[in-house]
C-alpha cells in the first residue's frame, strides 16, 4: 500500500488591468517580493522592442506561427490586444502547476475569462487606476516614453485616445475578478497584492461597497 503524500498542486494567479493602470511595474515588484512564484511568459506577435529579450519578456512569434498554435490547441488562452496577439501556452502552465509551483499570469480580461473556465480555482486580481484623469496622464506619459525610446514620432493623439477608450471598456469587466486593487499609491498597492498572494486579501475583495463610487466615476 502506497501512503506517499499527494504532491501539492501549484496555485494559478491572474493579474489583469486596463492599459495605463501600472500592472507591469507592479507585477515585477511583486515577483521580487515573492521569488518562489513563477512567471508565465506569454507568446506574442508584437514586434520586439530594443530592450526586450526573446524567451525572457515574451516568446516573439510570427502571426502564422501564432495561428498554427491556435489551430493545434496549444494555448490555454489567447486574445488580440491593440492589433497584436497574445497567448499563454497550455503545456507550460500545466507543467509548472503539476510540479507544485505557484504561477502568475499577467493577462487581459479576455484571457482571464478563458483561463477561469479551464481553471476555476485560479485566483484573479484586477487593478484599477484611481481616476480617469490619472489614467489619461499615464497613457500620455507611456506614449512619450515610447517615443523617446524608439526615437520616433510616438503615438498620435488619436492613438492615445483609442487606448483610453479601450481601457475604459476593460474597466467594465472589473466584477469578473476575485480581488480588485486601486493603484493610487504604488507601495500601498504592492502591499495589497502581497497580501492576496499570502491569503490575507480580504480587504481587496471585489464585493466591498467602497469600490462602486470609484467604478461609477471611471465608467461615466
Amino acid at each position: 500500500m502506497n501512503n506517499a503524500p499527494v504532491p501539492r498542486r501549484g496555485r494559478l494567479y491572474l493579474i489583469a488591468a486596463p492599459s495605463g493602470a501600472g500592472k507591469t511595474s507592479l507585477v515585477r515588484a511583486l515577483l521580487e517580493r515573492h521569488p518562489d512564484v513563477r512567471f508565465s511568459i506569454s507568446y506574442t506577435t508584437r514586434p520586439r522592442r530594443p530592450n526586450e529579450a526573446h524567451g525572457h519578456d515574451y516568446h516573439f512569434v510570427s502571426q502564422s506561427e501564432f495561428d498554427r498554435m491556435i489551430a493545434a490547441g496549444e494555448f490555454l488562452e489567447h486574445a488580440r490586444v491593440f492589433d497584436n496577439c497574445y497567448g499563454t501556452a497550455r503545456q507550460s502552465v500545466e507543467a509548472e502547476l503539476s510540479q507544485g509551483h505557484d504561477l502568475l499570469l499577467e493577462i487581459d480580461w479576455q484571457g482571464a475569462q478563458q483561463v477561469r473556465r479551464a481553471n476555476p480555482e485560479a485566483v484573479s486580481v484586477f487593478i484599477l487606476p484611481p481616476s480617469l484623469d490619472e489614467l489619461r496622464r499615464r497613457l500620455q506619459k507611456r506614449a512619450e516614453e515610447e517615443r523617446r525610446r524608439l526615437m520616433g514620432p510616438g503615438h498620435a493623439a488619436t492613438e492615445i485616445e483609442r487606448r483610453f477608450r479601450e481601457a475604459v471598456t476593460d474597466i467594465s469587466h472589473w466584477q469578473e475578478f476575485d480581488y480588485v486593487v486601486v493603484n493610487d499609491d504604488f507601495q500601498r498597492t504592492l502591499a495589497a497584492l502581497v497580501d492576496i498572494l499570502a491569503g490575507r486579501g480580504e480587504a481587496s475583495r471585489v464585493e466591498r461597497k467602497e469600490l462602486r463610487p470609484l467604478v461609477a466615476a471611471l465608467l461615466a
